[in-house]
């Protein structure tokens, strides 16, 4: 599966659909009044070098007459398509859709699936996994300052406001992966502050989906993945982040428990290699500066083993 170009005018959804058809139609509208207007007005300059004064002000006062109903005839042409656009948007629902809550961080996103099971439900971060043709009612939240979460290829922006609840529905007609981002200024790292949607046909994403449930594996007994667990919990992480199957219960960071799975690291600012993982665990803030994880003091034996136990984590 291949990532699409993040575009507002490649859509891959019914709401994406119509907010593409509006720039279309804005689109062919600006460029008629930029050919035309400067055509009109030469013409005009033309007949004013041969005729009358008197017979020129009449046509003058027509002209103008003609251009201000022109004028209000497509602005009120546009205001409805608007309108309408907007109607059929927000009027979407689907009722067996999926329900996730979102919530913005400075500068991650949190992905908490709700299910009316509590053994079904789980968290992750920065990735949103769809079924093709399933809607998704997405609560909207912020932990700190005001987000707006946006997915060109999926739908138009919505803010996340701290104290508030807002919503939007996603729906994709197609697979592909999906880039999403905070396009709300929300501080130093903004734009460092990205989310992916990767879009599937339902059998994959039910295995995705069961793959999250579960916790984390159990390391073979004197493994390297075993030395990295105890590693991890040795060190401050699990004060931060959780990883379910063990002692680490941490709820201001992401959910690690199947980080080895996402595509990206630091919300999108690293792919999710062995070495950015590494280079992001010794020193985020080289990498991230003002994001809120420290620098971690690990020592220099037990840092490849914990790399190890978290890319087993999948």
């Amino acid at each position: 599966m291949t990532a699409d170009f993040q575009s507002a005018l490649h859509p891959a959804g019914p709401q994406s659909d119509q907010i593409a058809l509006v720039w279309w139609i804005l689109l062919a509208v600006s460029t008629a009044v930029m050919v035309g207007v400067p055509g009109m007005l030469a013409a005009a300059i033309r007949r004013r070098r041969v005729s009358n004064g008197q017979s020129s002000e009449r046509r003058l006062a027509r002209a103008v007459g003609l251009a201000v109903g022109i004028t209000s005839v497509v602005l009120a042409g546009l205001f409805a398509a608007s309108l309408a656009v907007g109607k059929r948007i927000n009027s979407y629902r689907d009722p067996n859709g999926l329900k996730i809550a979102v919530t913005g961080n400075q500068w991650w996103w949190e992905v908490r699936y709700r299910t009316t099971s509590p053994n079904e439900g789980f968290t992750t971060a920065n990735e949103i996994h769809l079924p093709v043709g399933r809607g998704a009612h997405i609560e909207l939240r912020s932990n700190d300052v005001i987000h707006s979460f946006w997915v060109p290829n999926l739908h138009g922006k919505m803010d996340a406001i701290p104290g508030r609840v807002n919503t939007v529905w996603l729906k994709a007609d197609r697979p592909g992966e999906f880039r999403g981002q905070c396009a709300e200024f929300c501080g130093l790292q903004h734009a460092h502050m990205a989310l992916w949607v990767v879009v599937e046909p339902p059998d994959a994403f039910e295995h995705w989906r069961r793959g999250q449930i579960e916790p984390s594996h159990e390391p073979a007994p004197g493994s390297d993945e075993e030395r990295g667990r105890e590693a991890f919990l040795s060190l401050p992480c699990g004060l931060c982040h959780a990883v379910r199957g063990t002692a680490a219960f941490g709820q201001v960071a992401p959910d690690l428990t199947h980080l080895a799975t996402r595509r990206a690291v630091a919300a999108g600012a690293l792919p999710n290699t062995r070495g950015h993982l590494g280079g992001w665990i010794v020193d985020s803030q080289r990498i991230k500066p003002g994001n809120r994880m420290p620098p971690m003091a690990v020592p220099a034996a037990s840092l490849p083993v914990l790399l190890t136990y978290l890319e087993s984590l999948k």
